[in-house]
């Protein structure tokens, strides 16, 4: 099992310096490219490595995020305490769809 706060900061350190060479810009363009690529998966996952192209976009967003000077572990936390934001619930008691 991954620690999100150990895999960002893995992550800075493997691909850091090309992250910051590429920018934001190219690095977001890159995890769009993921996702598009994640979108082919689940949909005819007997072709594709779905669990890779899953972490593949966990890699983008995880490169992204340090780019923005982003912890992501503390802003999941913060933003989804263990329940749910709408109801204060959980499991998530709300009746209409997020």
């Amino acid at each position: 099992m991954v620690d999100l706060r150990a895999f960002q900061t893995s992550i800075e350190g493997t691909f850091g310096p090309k992250d910051r060479e590429r920018g934001i810009p190219g690095t977001f363009m890159y995890l769009i490219e993921e996702i598009g690529e994640l979108a082919e998966a689940l949909k005819e996952p007997e072709q594709h490595d779905v669990a890779g192209e899953f972490a593949d976009c966990l890699a983008w967003l995880v490169s992204l995020a340090n780019l923005a000077n982003i912890d992501l572990a503390e802003a999941a936390t913060r933003k989804y305490p263990k329940k749910c934001i709408r109801c204060d619930a959980s499991p998530c008691t709300c009746l209409s769809k997020p």
